[in-house]
């Protein structure tokens, strides 16, 4: 029998071998989820014996993240602003940078809490059901192009009980008239914005297996920015937001448009790695 332990320290190594980075948290993360229990538990279990079934599972989960699958696809669940949501193929996985944006949301809008916002391209859900959990009144409708991501936006906002707070539309923004969904008090939208070239030097884990559609414009990484600062004044409310994820070396260009389109009060946020990531502004 295999313990936990020794089941670590091989899977550790395997991983390793296979230039997996945090071999050893990814080896960790992964037996906790087919044992039930939290990671730091593992350590109070070391001589705990895996079964047959728990060592057929956990094979095949090292060797789905050895061919480069992200960790949380294959555990099927990634946490986003304390708020627990499903993931799979068909959505971008919600990373720990895109919390700054509805961090940013909730500061800005404290004082109000009747809110109706526009999520454009809601994949996963994760923004609109955090601010949803976060702003007591809100209101949201969330669109997106794949049916796929709006059918597990729908499970992940009944999970979180939001479900009667949220619309959620198939909408091709680049080619549908989008004022028939009618105003709103601010606008987000983490969109496409990799470029072409950009792309074919993206690892594994994002050019293989998350979705191209939510990734890249396959142009220059600005089309979607482009066509939502066009529309963003025939859908705002006085005094209305708008809130962007953007890319490294991204911000100069999208706030010269958003400028152009009578926006002010423009703010633009850093990452963790101190590469601008959020931007936001004002319509006049």
């Amino acid at each position: 029998m295999i313990t936990v332990l020794e089941a670590l320290n091989l899977s550790t190594d395997y991983l390793s071998k296979k230039n997996i980075e945090s071999a050893r948290l990814n080896a960790e993360l992964m037996l906790a989820h087919i044992l039930k229990c939290k990671r730091l538990e593992l350590y109070l279990m070391f001589d705990r014996p895996l079964d047959d079934n728990e060592l057929n599972q956990y094979r095949t989960f090292l060797s789905r993240r050895a061919q480069r699958e992200p960790l949380q696809y294959i555990l099927g669940e990634v946490e986003f602003f304390n708020v627990r949501l499903k993931v799979n193929r068909s959505v971008l996985i919600p990373r720990p940078e895109t919390e700054l944006i509805v961090e940013k949301i909730i500061d800005d809008f404290k004082e109000k809490t009747d809110i109706r916002f526009l999520d454009i391209g809601v994949g996963s859900g994760n923004i609109s059901i955090a601010l949803l959990k976060n702003i007591s009144q809100a209101k949201a409708i969330a669109i997106d192009i794949s049916e796929e991501a709006l059918a597990l936006a729908k499970e992940n906002s009944e999970m979180n009980e939001v479900q009667d707070r949220i619309e959620l539309i198939k909408f091709d923004i680049l080619n549908e008239n989008i004022e028939t969904l009618g105003k709103f008090d601010l606008i987000v939208s983490n969109p496409p914005y990799v470029s072409a070239t950009d792309f074919e030097t993206l690892e594994p884990e994002l050019k293989v297996y998350e979705p191209t559609i939510a990734l890249t414009d396959m142009y220059n990484g600005f089309t979607f920015y482009k066509k939502i600062i066009q529309i963003s004044s025939s859908l705002l409310n006085s005094k209305g937001k708008i809130y962007f994820e953007i890319g490294k070396d991204q911000s100069d260009e999208i706030k010269n448009m958003m400028v152009e389109k009578g926006f002010d009060n423009i703010i633009v946020i850093k990452d963790y790695q101190d590469i601008d990531r959020i931007i936001s502004g004002e319509i006049k």
